[in-house]
Protein backbone atom coordinates (compact mmCIF):
# COMPACT_ATOMS: atom_id res chain seq x y z
CA UNK A 1 0.00 0.00 0.00
CA UNK A 2 1.34 3.42 -1.05
CA UNK A 3 1.78 6.03 1.95
CA UNK A 4 3.16 9.29 2.88
CA UNK A 5 5.23 9.43 5.83
CA UNK A 6 4.99 12.59 7.84
CA UNK A 7 6.36 13.74 11.51
CA UNK A 8 2.88 13.08 14.02
CA UNK A 9 3.43 16.59 14.78
CA UNK A 10 2.24 17.41 11.06
CA UNK A 11 -0.26 14.26 10.55
CA UNK A 12 -3.41 16.09 10.48
CA UNK A 13 -2.22 19.12 8.27
CA UNK A 14 -0.42 16.89 5.90
CA UNK A 15 -3.97 14.80 5.98
CA UNK A 16 -6.25 17.85 5.23
CA UNK A 17 -4.07 18.75 2.03
CA UNK A 18 -4.13 14.53 0.53
CA UNK A 19 -8.28 14.88 1.38
CA UNK A 20 -8.29 18.33 -0.33
CA UNK A 21 -6.79 16.86 -3.15
CA UNK A 22 -8.85 13.71 -3.66
CA UNK A 23 -5.69 11.03 -3.20
CA UNK A 24 -6.51 9.22 0.48
CA UNK A 25 -7.21 5.72 0.13
CA UNK A 26 -10.18 5.04 2.34
CA UNK A 27 -9.82 1.40 1.91
CA UNK A 28 -7.32 1.58 5.10
CA UNK A 29 -6.55 3.57 8.19
CA UNK A 30 -3.86 5.58 8.83
CA UNK A 31 -0.95 4.57 11.49
CA UNK A 32 1.02 5.89 13.37
CA UNK A 33 4.23 4.54 15.37
CA UNK A 34 7.37 6.13 16.02
CA UNK A 35 6.59 9.69 15.97
CA UNK A 36 5.45 9.30 12.31
CA UNK A 37 2.14 9.39 10.77
CA UNK A 38 1.65 7.00 7.33
CA UNK A 39 -1.12 8.59 5.74
CA UNK A 40 -2.53 5.99 2.77
CA UNK A 41 -2.73 7.30 -0.74
CA UNK A 42 -4.21 6.33 -4.04
CA UNK A 43 -2.05 5.54 -7.06
CA UNK A 44 -1.66 8.57 -9.01
CA UNK A 45 1.17 10.20 -11.72
CA UNK A 46 4.17 10.70 -10.62
CA UNK A 47 4.06 14.39 -11.60
CA UNK A 48 0.87 15.02 -10.07
CA UNK A 49 2.17 13.29 -6.63
CA UNK A 50 5.36 15.62 -6.46
CA UNK A 51 2.88 18.21 -7.22
CA UNK A 52 1.28 17.66 -4.15
CA UNK A 53 4.30 17.09 -1.97
CA UNK A 54 5.63 20.40 -3.07
CA UNK A 55 2.12 21.85 -1.77
CA UNK A 56 2.67 19.79 1.44
CA UNK A 57 6.22 20.94 2.30
CA UNK A 58 4.93 24.68 1.41
CA UNK A 59 2.00 24.92 3.65
CA UNK A 60 3.06 23.04 7.01
CA UNK A 61 5.81 24.33 9.09
CA UNK A 62 7.41 21.58 11.18
CA UNK A 63 8.28 21.72 14.92
CA UNK A 64 11.42 19.91 13.86
CA UNK A 65 14.47 21.22 12.63
CA UNK A 66 14.54 18.64 9.38
CA UNK A 67 11.21 18.38 8.04
CA UNK A 68 11.21 15.09 6.09
CA UNK A 69 8.50 13.44 3.94
CA UNK A 70 8.65 10.20 2.16
CA UNK A 71 6.56 8.10 -0.22
CA UNK A 72 6.64 4.37 0.84
CA UNK A 73 5.55 1.27 0.78
CA UNK A 74 3.77 0.27 3.69
CA UNK A 75 1.03 -2.68 5.13
CA UNK A 76 -1.85 -0.65 6.32
CA UNK A 77 -5.25 -1.95 7.84
CA UNK A 78 -7.90 -1.92 5.84
CA UNK A 79 -10.86 0.42 6.38
CA UNK A 80 -14.02 -1.27 7.26
CA UNK A 81 -16.72 -0.49 4.76
CA UNK A 82 -20.27 -0.04 6.08
CA UNK A 83 -22.70 0.54 3.24
CA UNK A 84 -25.22 3.96 3.33
CA UNK A 85 -28.25 2.74 2.08
CA UNK A 86 -30.47 -0.22 1.34
CA UNK A 87 -29.94 0.18 -2.00
CA UNK A 88 -26.01 -0.25 -1.27
CA UNK A 89 -26.49 -2.95 0.47
CA UNK A 90 -28.60 -4.74 -1.93
CA UNK A 91 -26.17 -3.78 -4.97
CA UNK A 92 -25.78 -7.00 -6.94
CA UNK A 93 -28.73 -8.73 -5.53
CA UNK A 94 -31.29 -6.02 -7.51
CA UNK A 95 -30.90 -4.57 -11.07
CA UNK A 96 -29.81 -1.26 -11.56
CA UNK A 97 -33.86 -0.64 -12.61
CA UNK A 98 -34.76 -2.21 -9.28
CA UNK A 99 -31.93 -0.15 -7.43
CA UNK A 100 -33.77 3.36 -8.56
CA UNK A 101 -37.37 1.73 -7.92
CA UNK A 102 -36.48 1.06 -4.72
CA UNK A 103 -37.14 3.65 -2.20
CA UNK A 104 -34.67 3.96 0.57
CA UNK A 105 -36.89 6.18 2.41
CA UNK A 106 -38.49 4.68 5.59
CA UNK A 107 -39.99 5.33 8.79
CA UNK A 108 -38.25 4.13 11.83
CA UNK A 109 -40.36 4.18 15.30
CA UNK A 110 -38.67 2.92 18.36
CA UNK A 111 -37.11 -0.51 17.77
CA UNK A 112 -39.57 -0.42 14.17
CA UNK A 113 -38.83 0.36 11.10
CA UNK A 114 -41.72 0.60 8.57
CA UNK A 115 -40.93 0.29 4.58
CA UNK A 116 -42.41 1.02 0.72
CA UNK A 117 -41.99 -1.29 -1.32
CA UNK A 118 -42.85 -1.20 -5.04
CA UNK A 119 -45.02 -4.18 -6.16
CA UNK A 120 -42.58 -4.77 -8.81
CA UNK A 121 -39.75 -5.36 -5.82
CA UNK A 122 -41.65 -7.14 -3.32
CA UNK A 123 -40.58 -10.22 -4.51
CA UNK A 124 -37.05 -9.24 -3.25
CA UNK A 125 -39.01 -8.18 0.00
CA UNK A 126 -37.17 -10.42 2.34
CA UNK A 127 -33.52 -9.21 1.24
CA UNK A 128 -35.11 -5.75 1.54
CA UNK A 129 -36.22 -6.29 4.95
CA UNK A 130 -32.83 -7.73 6.12
CA UNK A 131 -30.85 -5.31 4.74
CA UNK A 132 -32.93 -2.33 6.76
CA UNK A 133 -32.08 -4.17 9.73
CA UNK A 134 -28.51 -4.07 9.39
CA UNK A 135 -28.55 -0.39 7.69
CA UNK A 136 -31.11 0.96 10.78
CA UNK A 137 -29.52 -1.18 13.65
CA UNK A 138 -33.36 -1.62 14.73
CA UNK A 139 -35.32 -5.05 15.73
CA UNK A 140 -38.47 -5.54 13.66
CA UNK A 141 -39.36 -4.32 9.79
CA UNK A 142 -42.38 -4.12 8.68
CA UNK A 143 -43.86 -3.40 4.86
CA UNK A 144 -46.61 -1.61 4.26
CA UNK A 145 -49.61 -3.27 2.71
CA UNK A 146 -52.38 -0.44 2.40
CA UNK A 147 -52.88 2.96 2.78
CA UNK A 148 -53.86 4.36 6.13
CA UNK A 149 -57.84 4.36 5.89
CA UNK A 150 -61.02 4.66 8.25
CA UNK A 151 -61.38 7.05 10.90
CA UNK A 152 -58.89 4.99 13.34
CA UNK A 153 -56.47 5.81 11.25
CA UNK A 154 -54.65 2.49 10.55
CA UNK A 155 -52.86 0.18 7.90
CA UNK A 156 -51.96 -3.22 7.05
CA UNK A 157 -48.66 -4.27 7.62
CA UNK A 158 -46.54 -7.38 6.53
CA UNK A 159 -43.28 -8.78 8.98
CA UNK A 160 -40.79 -8.87 6.63
CA UNK A 161 -37.93 -9.31 8.90
CA UNK A 162 -36.72 -9.59 12.68
CA UNK A 163 -38.72 -9.78 15.61
CA UNK A 164 -42.73 -10.26 15.22
CA UNK A 165 -43.37 -8.05 17.35
CA UNK A 166 -45.46 -4.31 16.74
CA UNK A 167 -45.20 -2.55 20.34
CA UNK A 168 -42.59 -0.52 20.52
CA UNK A 169 -41.28 2.73 22.51
CA UNK A 170 -40.44 5.91 20.38
CA UNK A 171 -38.29 8.75 21.75
CA UNK A 172 -38.97 12.29 20.70
CA UNK A 173 -37.98 15.55 22.68
CA UNK A 174 -37.46 14.00 25.88
CA UNK A 175 -41.07 12.54 25.64
CA UNK A 176 -41.35 8.53 25.70
CA UNK A 177 -44.06 7.32 23.60
CA UNK A 178 -45.32 4.12 23.64
CA UNK A 179 -47.35 2.60 20.86
CA UNK A 180 -48.76 -0.23 18.94
CA UNK A 181 -47.65 0.46 14.88
CA UNK A 182 -50.18 -2.05 13.50
CA UNK A 183 -53.16 -0.76 15.89
CA UNK A 184 -52.71 3.77 16.09
CA UNK A 185 -51.43 6.40 13.78
CA UNK A 186 -48.38 7.92 14.26
CA UNK A 187 -45.75 9.66 12.67
CA UNK A 188 -42.08 10.35 13.51
CA UNK A 189 -41.95 12.58 10.50
CA UNK A 190 -43.75 15.54 12.48
CA UNK A 191 -41.00 15.74 15.21
CA UNK A 192 -40.48 18.89 14.24
CA UNK A 193 -44.14 20.56 14.02
CA UNK A 194 -44.91 19.69 17.09
CA UNK A 195 -41.86 20.71 18.99
CA UNK A 196 -42.74 24.04 16.77
CA UNK A 197 -46.29 23.83 18.37
CA UNK A 198 -45.28 23.38 22.11
CA UNK A 199 -42.71 25.97 21.31
CA UNK A 200 -45.86 28.36 20.30
CA UNK A 201 -47.82 27.32 23.30
CA UNK A 202 -47.73 29.58 26.62
CA UNK A 203 -48.23 28.57 30.11
CA UNK A 204 -51.82 28.57 31.66
CA UNK A 205 -53.70 27.82 28.39
CA UNK A 206 -56.81 25.57 27.93
CA UNK A 207 -55.94 22.83 24.57
CA UNK A 208 -58.02 20.67 22.78
CA UNK A 209 -56.32 18.66 20.69
CA UNK A 210 -59.36 17.06 18.19
CA UNK A 211 -57.46 14.02 16.95
CA UNK A 212 -54.57 13.40 19.65
CA UNK A 213 -53.62 9.42 18.29
CA UNK A 214 -51.39 8.35 21.30
CA UNK A 215 -50.81 11.96 22.97
CA UNK A 216 -47.35 12.87 20.93
CA UNK A 217 -48.80 16.68 20.80
CA UNK A 218 -50.73 16.90 24.38
CA UNK A 219 -47.48 14.88 25.91
CA UNK A 220 -44.59 17.26 24.20
CA UNK A 221 -46.58 20.45 25.21
CA UNK A 222 -47.44 19.33 28.50
CA UNK A 223 -43.74 18.54 29.38
CA UNK A 224 -42.34 22.09 28.56
CA UNK A 225 -45.73 23.77 29.82
CA UNK A 226 -48.03 24.30 32.29
CA UNK A 227 -51.49 23.85 30.66
CA UNK A 228 -54.72 21.90 30.89
CA UNK A 229 -54.95 19.79 27.47
CA UNK A 230 -58.42 17.99 26.76
CA UNK A 231 -57.01 15.10 23.92
CA UNK A 232 -59.82 13.53 21.84
CA UNK A 233 -59.73 10.42 19.36
CA UNK A 234 -61.82 7.76 18.56
CA UNK A 235 -59.72 5.05 18.54
CA UNK A 236 -60.06 3.55 21.61
CA UNK A 237 -56.12 1.64 21.47
CA UNK A 238 -54.76 5.18 21.23
CA UNK A 239 -56.66 6.52 23.75
CA UNK A 240 -55.12 3.70 25.62
CA UNK A 241 -51.62 4.06 24.86
CA UNK A 242 -52.27 8.14 25.29
CA UNK A 243 -53.42 7.67 29.04
CA UNK A 244 -50.25 5.33 29.82
CA UNK A 245 -47.77 7.87 27.46
CA UNK A 246 -49.39 10.62 29.71
CA UNK A 247 -48.35 9.02 32.88
CA UNK A 248 -45.16 7.67 31.93
CA UNK A 249 -43.81 11.17 31.22
CA UNK A 250 -42.86 14.19 33.37
CA UNK A 251 -45.31 16.12 33.01
CA UNK A 252 -44.49 20.36 33.86
CA UNK A 253 -46.04 21.31 37.29
CA UNK A 254 -49.17 22.65 36.83
CA UNK A 255 -49.65 20.50 33.33
CA UNK A 256 -53.18 17.93 32.93
CA UNK A 257 -54.18 15.80 30.22
CA UNK A 258 -57.50 14.52 30.04
CA UNK A 259 -58.01 11.49 27.20
CA UNK A 260 -61.81 11.12 25.73
CA UNK A 261 -62.31 8.40 23.85
CA UNK A 262 -64.99 9.30 20.84
CA UNK A 263 -66.07 10.91 18.00
CA UNK A 264 -65.09 14.95 18.63
CA UNK A 265 -68.20 16.10 17.24
CA UNK A 266 -69.94 13.65 19.93
CA UNK A 267 -67.86 14.75 22.96
CA UNK A 268 -68.26 18.82 21.75
CA UNK A 269 -71.97 18.11 22.88
CA UNK A 270 -71.57 16.36 25.90
CA UNK A 271 -68.00 16.29 27.87
CA UNK A 272 -67.00 19.40 26.66
CA UNK A 273 -70.01 21.19 26.18
CA UNK A 274 -69.63 24.79 26.66
CA UNK A 275 -66.28 25.39 26.85
CA UNK A 276 -63.93 26.99 24.47
CA UNK A 277 -60.19 26.62 24.56
CA UNK A 278 -56.98 28.82 23.91
CA UNK A 279 -55.22 26.65 21.67
CA UNK A 280 -57.20 23.45 19.17
CA UNK A 281 -55.04 21.13 17.46
CA UNK A 282 -56.57 19.63 14.06
CA UNK A 283 -54.12 17.32 12.53
CA UNK A 284 -56.16 15.13 10.42
CA UNK A 285 -55.64 16.42 7.11
CA UNK A 286 -58.18 14.21 5.16
CA UNK A 287 -60.60 15.09 7.65
CA UNK A 288 -59.81 18.35 9.20
CA UNK A 289 -61.84 20.33 7.09
CA UNK A 290 -64.98 18.54 8.10
CA UNK A 291 -64.06 19.61 11.62
CA UNK A 292 -63.16 23.23 11.12
CA UNK A 293 -66.36 24.96 11.70
CA UNK A 294 -66.86 23.04 14.94
CA UNK A 295 -63.38 23.95 15.77
CA UNK A 296 -63.82 27.91 15.40
CA UNK A 297 -67.10 27.57 17.52
CA UNK A 298 -64.70 25.74 20.54
CA UNK A 299 -62.14 28.86 20.04
CA UNK A 300 -62.01 31.75 22.88
CA UNK A 301 -61.30 34.96 21.42
CA UNK A 302 -58.41 35.54 20.35
CA UNK A 303 -57.35 31.74 20.23
CA UNK A 304 -55.34 29.92 18.06
CA UNK A 305 -56.10 27.10 15.75
CA UNK A 306 -53.48 24.73 14.19
CA UNK A 307 -55.15 23.49 10.96
CA UNK A 308 -54.02 20.76 8.91
CA UNK A 309 -55.08 19.50 5.76
CA UNK A 310 -54.05 18.18 2.00
CA UNK A 311 -53.43 20.71 -0.64
CA UNK A 312 -51.37 21.83 -3.19
CA UNK A 313 -50.84 25.69 -1.40
CA UNK A 314 -52.40 27.85 1.38
CA UNK A 315 -55.12 29.64 -0.32
CA UNK A 316 -58.14 26.92 0.02
CA UNK A 317 -57.32 26.57 3.51
CA UNK A 318 -57.15 29.72 4.53
CA UNK A 319 -60.14 30.58 2.49
CA UNK A 320 -61.95 27.95 4.18
CA UNK A 321 -61.38 29.30 7.53
CA UNK A 322 -62.78 33.10 6.61
CA UNK A 323 -65.52 32.14 5.23
CA UNK A 324 -66.38 29.65 8.35
CA UNK A 325 -65.29 32.53 11.09
CA UNK A 326 -67.32 34.94 9.39
CA UNK A 327 -70.36 32.71 10.09
CA UNK A 328 -69.70 32.79 13.72
CA UNK A 329 -69.10 36.36 13.47
CA UNK A 330 -65.55 36.40 14.29
CA UNK A 331 -62.05 37.75 12.22
CA UNK A 332 -59.43 35.59 11.01
CA UNK A 333 -55.90 36.92 11.67
CA UNK A 334 -53.32 34.10 9.79
CA UNK A 335 -49.94 33.51 11.51
CA UNK A 336 -48.30 31.63 10.35
CA UNK A 337 -48.16 28.70 7.03
CA UNK A 338 -45.99 25.96 6.33
CA UNK A 339 -45.49 22.64 4.24
CA UNK A 340 -45.30 20.12 6.73
CA UNK A 341 -44.61 16.94 4.09
CA UNK A 342 -44.93 16.12 0.69
CA UNK A 343 -47.33 13.55 0.11
CA UNK A 344 -47.28 13.34 -3.56
CA UNK A 345 -45.97 14.99 -6.41
CA UNK A 346 -48.82 17.72 -6.67
CA UNK A 347 -50.23 17.22 -2.93
CA UNK A 348 -48.96 19.02 0.35
CA UNK A 349 -49.72 18.05 4.25
CA UNK A 350 -49.99 21.65 4.92
CA UNK A 351 -50.33 23.25 8.14
CA UNK A 352 -51.80 26.86 8.65
CA UNK A 353 -51.94 28.75 12.04
CA UNK A 354 -54.92 31.02 12.55
CA UNK A 355 -56.15 33.83 15.40
CA UNK A 356 -59.56 33.87 15.93
CA UNK A 357 -60.81 37.33 17.20
CA UNK A 358 -64.59 38.46 18.10
CA UNK A 359 -65.87 41.36 15.96
CA UNK A 360 -66.76 43.77 18.57
CA UNK A 361 -70.25 45.30 18.23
Amino acid sequence: MLAIKIPVCNLEETRQIIVKNKILSLDHKIKVENNYGLIPIINIDKKELDEIIKEIKENIISNKEEFTINIIESELEEQKHYPKSISELLKGKLTKEESENLKTSFDIIGDIVILEIPEELQKHKKEIGEAALKITKRKTVFMKKSAIKGVTRTRELELIAGEDNSITTHKEHGARLKLDVKNVYFSPRLATERKRVADATKDGEEILDMFAGIGPFPVIIARNKSVKITAVDINDVAIKYLKENAKRNKLKEGSEIISICGDTNIVAENEIKGKKFDRLIMNLPGLAPEFLDLAISLTKDGGVIHYYEFSNGFSHGISKVQELAKKHNKTVEILNTRKVKNVSPREWHVAIDCKINEIKN
